[in-house]
């Protein structure tokens, strides 16, 4: 019987981060605005806006809260039209309608990217665009740019799954106007909760910050162009979606660790793929070609099964100690788009449905060791032949 390994399990924080919360509990000094300067929120967005190549930062609390600031911060009309992929987590079109616009959701591929096709049909009805780049898997951004770009619409990344995925040699969250990240214990860098955006526009990330909750004068407390903030003082409401100091001090010595993760990270997908891809009955799809990701998990079709036979498999790799979910078999899935019942007229999305009904999630973190990694593949292969049988299995 194969051992499986505790795929939930996160890395341990750095000791730098306990010191760090040590001297936070003794001073007391928790709340953001508290310093007059150097706090550990703000020391974040520095490091955070460098590490990225971006010129702005702002933590958040979380992605959601994000993704919610970057469509107010747009200053976009009631009821503005924002285009958004039909494979993404709840959150996503959840923000859209917390900012009082409308999600427009677009059909999505097999390879769990977006069908330009279907985004280029309805990009000409919407005010706004956010790109998921959902598991990590990145759509062409150099074709989305391009059709957005030519139109005038604003593209905020929501990058949650994508921290350390480059574009061409481009971080992955420059490339739009805003890029959105999450610091949830499932990703890449871990504080339990928490968020992140980034831009270089001055005046954006100024209406953003005084939305999260700068109230009075505390925005002075951020390295951006002051005139920037004295003409949107006390005219924008404020949503007090701060991020705390004792937050920040678990996520900055995290951060040096990000080359690593993502390394390890990308071999250990790579590794579980290639073992995974000897079955004729699991299609891992590949990156794009301008694509060097950053996964904590990895996603597979399953292919030449029915439905029944799906639910089996799935059934057979938890008995086992794997848990594989199945997006859209999964009761309540918040990544299926037909339990989105709060938006309004929700449409249908055939090939995003297909594609839904046979996508498997493992996550992989980024310490296992071989051994893991054998254990997981083996437990989804032995998965598969006790379904297929040994005839089906051998392609007979």
């Amino acid at each position: 019987m194969m051992t499986p390994p505790n795929v939930h399990a996160a890395e341990p924080i750095p000791a730098a981060a306990r010191e760090a919360i040590d001297a936070l509990l003794t001073s007391g000094d928790l709340f953001r605005y508290t310093a007059p300067q150097n706090a550990p929120v703000a020391l974040l967005e520095s490091e955070f806006a460098n590490l990225l190549g971006s010129k702005y930062a702002l933590a958040v609390s979380s992605c959601s809260a994000a993704l919610f600031l970057s469509l107010k911060a747009l200053d976009l009309p009631r009821d503005a039209r924002v285009l958004i992929p039909g494979f993404t987590f709840a959150a996503v079109p959840s923000s859209v309608v917390h900012a009082d616009c409308v999600p427009v959701l677009c059909e999505v591929g097999d390879n769990y990217r977006i069908d330009l096709t279907d985004f280029e049909a309805k990009l000409d009805s919407v005010q706004a665009v956010i790109i998921s780049h959902m598991r990590g898997h990145t759509s062409d951004m150099d074709a989305i740019m391009s059709l957005c770009e030519v139109r005038n619409i604003p593209v905020i990344e929501d990058a949650a799954h994508s921290l350390g995925t480059t574009w061409n040699g481009r971080n992955i969250g420059t490339i739009g106007k805003i890029g959105c990240f999450s610091f949830q214990s499932y990703k890449m860098i871990n504080a339990g909760e928490g968020g992140i955006l980034i831009t270089d526009d001055a005046d954006l990330v100024a209406r953003a910050i005084i939305m999260s909750g700068a109230y009075e004068h505390n925005w002075k407390k951020h390295p951006v162009l002051q005139d920037s903030f004295t003409k949107w003082q006390n005219q924008l409401p404020l949503y007090n979606l701060r991020m705390s100091n004792l937050s920040a001090a678990v996520i900055r010595p995290q951060l040096p660790e990000l080359a690593r993760r993502v390394t390890d990270g990308l071999t250990n997908h790579d590794y579980v793929a290639g073992r995974l891809g000897t079955s004729p009955y699991i299609n891992v799809p590949g990156p794009l070609p301008s694509e060097r990701r950053a996964p904590d998990s990895i996603q597979f079709n399953v292919q030449g099964l029915d439905e029944a036979e799906i639910r089996q498999f799935s059934q057979a790799c938890e008995a086992r100690g794997v848990k594989v979910q199945v997006f859209g078999l999964s009761d309540d899935n918040a990544r299926a788009f037909w339990n989105w019942q709060f938006i309004p007229d929700l449409p249908e999305l055939p090939q995003t449905r297909a594609m839904l009904m046979r996508a498997c999630d493992v996550r992989l973190p980024v310490a296992l060791t071989r051994n893991d990694l054998d254990a997981v593949a083996d437990i989804v292969l032995d998965a598969m032949a006790e379904i297929v049988g040994p005839a089906r299995s051998y392609g007979t």
